[in-house]
């Protein structure tokens, strides 16, 4: 019974001891938890920097393949753009070159013309522009197929052009379809003359890819790299549209290269000239013939 007395007397005075010093005992317990806390702070701190520092070269890794997909997408679209110009400067390219074409044609024209007074410009020429669809070419024939369309005003003997030369004449016409006799055909025979010295002879299809130049005098000076045009006789093919370049004269033959590449034809013009036209290019020719001699 006394060990009972005492100890509960023991346990009596700690709990007195206790309640003195439970104040002092709770400050401690918070200051050793904000140390801990203080002290987790720092760890998560360096933790995050030494993560940051491993995971960012992963990240970089990782993320290649969309900066490499991001620039490609970027050298595609300036591909893209590169190309719609490309398509425009070649367009504009083509337009120049026949304004180059028909100015030097009309240089040419107008010193011809310069004798005459109260001369009327002919009429603007009319041209529908067709996609070759076909090409027809054997030992008997060289022709083209061009889709002309429905509501057509495509007639037979009109002109057919690219934007480098002439390349023949309408042969025939369907509702949808119509044939055009190249100027290297067999049966193809066009009034022409040399740009330069104005002398006129007969372009000659004979189905090889640079047709012959016939019916010269024999007194012409002819030599490679004179440009061929339309004379204009006969009032089939006006005066002055390029034609191509003699490329091979001897005394058997004289050869022409066309300007238009008869073998990449795509699309053609087809050009009707007025009435009107035909017969001011009528009397140019007089004063051709005039002016020679």
């Amino acid at each position: 019974m006394k060990r009972r007395r005492v100890l509960f007397m023991q346990l009596s005075q700690i709990r007195q001891l206790l309640k003195k010093f439970a104040l002092v005992i709770l400050f401690l317990i918070a200051f050793v938890m904000m140390l801990l806390n203080k002290t987790d702070t720092a760890l998560i701190d360096k933790t995050s920097s030494v993560a940051t520092d491993v995971v960012t070269p992963v990240v970089d890794v990782l993320i290649l393949p969309a900066r490499l997909l991001a620039n490609a997408y970027d050298y595609l679209k300036d591909l893209s753009l590169a190309h719609k110009e490309n398509q425009f400067l070649k367009a504009e390219n083509r337009r120049l070159r026949l304004v180059s074409e028909r100015a030097r044609s009309l240089e040419i024209e107008n010193r011809l013309l310069a004798k005459l007074l109260n001369y009327t410009r002919p009429d603007e020429e009319n041209l529908v522009t067709a996609r070759v669809v076909a090409e027809e070419g054997d030992a008997f024939s060289h022709s083209l197929i061009a889709y002309t369309g429905k509501d057509t005003t495509a007639q037979k003997g009109q002109i057919v052009l690219t934007e480098k030369g002439v390349v023949g004449r309408l042969d025939k016409v369907g509702q949808l379809y119509s044939k055009i006799l190249m100027i290297t055909d067999i049966n193809s025979r066009i009034p022409v003359m040399i740009e330069n010295t104005r002398v006129r002879g007969i372009l000659a299809g004979d189905n090889e890819l640079n047709p012959k130049l016939v019916f010269t005098p024999l007194s012409a000076n002819i030599q490679e790299g004179d440009r061929v045009v339309t004379s204009g006789v006969a009032g089939v093919f006006p005066a002055g549209l390029p034609v191509g370049v003699v490329s091979h004269v001897s005394k058997r033959e004289i050869r022409v290269l066309p300007f238009a590449d008869l073998n990449k034809v795509e699309y053609v013009k087809i050009v009707s000239f007025p009435l009107e036209s035909q017969e001011a290019l009528s009397e140019t020719v007089v004063v051709e013939e005039a002016v020679n001699e």
